[in-house]
């Protein structure tokens, strides 16, 4: 009896494997490439005799390269579209793996810049009718000089005519260098100081790299060096209502985008100011808010 259960579990035994089953092998490659260097070097034996054994110390490796964290070189692609801050259609742009496939090969405004696809799209660029700007920042400047709303400060004391030097200086105070030849201030003159278009907007003309034009809107206060005759200061203008100093000028500034209030603003209560903003952008602007 004892001799049957022996060789019953030796025979289960043996047909048991210590391996998993293939089925269970994980088939995805991992990157796990290292170099590495002995910090101390194992001593030599002589020909033919037995290598000495080596000890703890040989153990001990320094890291020359570890793949897992090298950072990936930039890859090239061509782009299909216009992509503002990269380039126009046909430009070949070099950037960041993540960032190409995430923005420009997934959404499918950029291929990569293989020979083939070079080939492909050579003529791109010509037979296409999107239009193309200056520079790869021309498109981007376009948009947020047309968001904006540009503070001119004039003299409450000093007679004056607007000048482009004028709208270059507030321009500098917004952060752009704008030259005085690309800008284009409205055949009507401009003069003060008149309080009648104080906080009144009018629009100018910005040339960029003599290609593009983008129309700007401005709004104009008055400034005293007297304390006593200074006016008080309106925080957020550009969400308070205001009208054209030139009448003439009304069709270009309802085409200029109105800078949207933000929703923390409304969140924080302003929702006096809301309701005026948005009667006045229905004024201006009719149609669907």
């Amino acid at each position: 009896m004892w001799k049957t259960i022996n060789s019953a579990l030796v025979t289960s035994i043996k047909n048991q494997t210590v391996l998993q089953p293939i089925n269970e092998l994980l088939y995805q490659q991992i990157r796990t490439t290292y170099v590495l260097k002995r910090k101390t070097p194992p001593n030599l034996h002589k020909l033919g005799g037995l290598r000495k054994p080596l000890r703890s110390r040989h153990y001990i490796y320094d890291v020359i390269k570890n793949t897992a964290i090298e950072r990936q070189p930039d890859i090239e692609v061509l782009l299909t579209s216009v992509v503002e801050g990269l380039g126009n259609v046909g430009d070949k742009v070099s950037v960041r793996p993540q960032f190409a496939y995430n923005n420009l090969l997934l959404p499918g405004l950029a291929v990569y810049a293989s020979p083939e696809n070079q080939e492909k799209y050579k003529d791109l660029a010509i037979n296409t009718d999107v239009k193309k700007y200056s520079t790869p920042s021309a498109a981007y400047t376009v948009q947020s000089l047309s968001r904006m709303t540009l503070s001119v400060i004039m003299n409450k004391d000093v007679p004056w005519t607007l000048k482009p030097w004028h709208i270059k200086a507030s321009f500098r105070k917004c952060g752009y260098v704008v030259p005085e030849y690309a800008i284009e201030l409205p055949e009507q003159p401009i003069t003060g100081p008149n309080m009648d278009i104080e906080n009144k907007e009018f629009a100018i003309t910005v040339t960029i790299n003599k290609q593009e034009k983008v129309n700007v809107r401005c709004r104009l206060h008055h400034w005293s060096t007297e304390l006593a005759s200074r006016l008080p200061y309106v925080p957020r203008f550009w969400e308070t209502p205001s009208e054209p100093i030139l009448p003439e000028q009304k069709s270009i500034l309802d085409t200029i985008p109105i800078k949207e209030i933000p929703v923390r603003r409304l969140r924080s209560g302003a929702w006096g100011v809301w309701v005026r903003f948005l009667v006045w952008r229905s004024e201006r602007h009719p149609g669907p808010a």
